[in-house]
C-alpha cells in the first residue's frame, strides 16, 4: 500500500513523468516482460521501473549469465524499486543516457528493453530523443516492449507514438488488453 501512495503522490507532482495513478498490475507486468525470449537475453535494460513490479518479474526471468539494470528518473521511485528488488541495479537518471550507462557496465549492446515510460505524455522531441538513444545500443533483432493505456491511444501523442513504433521496428504486435490493470492497458511487442 505504501508503494501505491508513493506512486500516486509522484503522479500528482509530476504527471508527465509518471503517467498513471497506480503502479502497473502484476498481470500487465507479466505480459510486458514475457514479450521476449529470455533464454536468448544476455543484456537487458528497463526504462521507468516505477515501484519495481515489472523489475521483480524481469529478475525472475533472467538467466544466470544475463546482466540487467533499470533507469528511473524519480529518486523516490528508484529507492522503492531498490527496496522491492535488492538484487537489481537501479540507476537514478535519464533514459537518454543509456549509452553511457551501458558503457559503464560493460554492456556491448542491449538485447531487450522493457519500458514502463508514459509515452503518450511525452512530446514528439522527447519520444524521438529516447528512441535515438535506445537505438544506439539495441542490437539488430533486439526486442522492445512497452505498454499503452487504452485512453492514451486516442491522444495525439499516443497516435504519434504508435506511428513511431511502426516506422522504427520491423515487427510491432499488440497484445490483448489487460483489463486487470488501472487503467486497462495493452503491450506493444516490437523487434528491431
Amino acid at each position: 500500500m505504501r508503494n501505491y501512495w508513493l506512486f500516486l503522490n509522484t503522479f500528482l507532482r509530476k504527471p508527465t513523468q509518471v503517467g498513471a495513478v497506480a503502479p502497473s498490475s502484476r498481470a500487465l507486468s507479466e505480459m510486458l516482460v514475457d514479450s521476449c525470449d529470455w533464454s536468448q537475453v544476455r543484456y537487458a535494460v528497463e526504462f521507468g521501473p516505477g515501484t519495481g513490479v515489472a523489475t521483480e518479474v524481469i529478475l525472475q526471468r533472467l538467466n544466470a549469465e544475463a546482466k540487467f539494470f533499470a533507469i528511473e528518473r524519480s529518486a523516490e521511485l528508484a529507492q522503492a524499486t531498490r527496496i522491492r528488488c535488492p538484487r537489481a541495479d537501479v540507476i537514478e537518471g535519464c533514459v537518454t543516457d543509456i549509452a553511457r550507462f551501458c558503457s559503464e557496465r560493460q554492456f556491448p549492446h542491449v538485447d531487450t528493453v522493457i519500458s514502463g515510460l508514459p509515452w503518450a505524455s511525452f512530446s514528439a522531441t522527447l519520444q524521438t530523443d529516447i528512441f535515438q538513444a535506445m537505438f544506439s545500443v539495441l542490437r539488430p533483432g533486439g526486442s522492445f516492449a512497452t505498454f499503452a493505456y487504452l485512453q492514451g491511444t486516442k491522444l495525439p501523442a499516443g497516435k504519434r507514438f504508435a506511428e513511431l513504433l511502426k516506422k522504427n521496428f520491423s515487427s510491432v504486435v499488440k497484445s490483448p488488453v489487460v483489463w486487470r490493470n488501472l487503467p486497462p492497458a495493452f503491450v506493444y511487442r516490437c523487434v528491431r
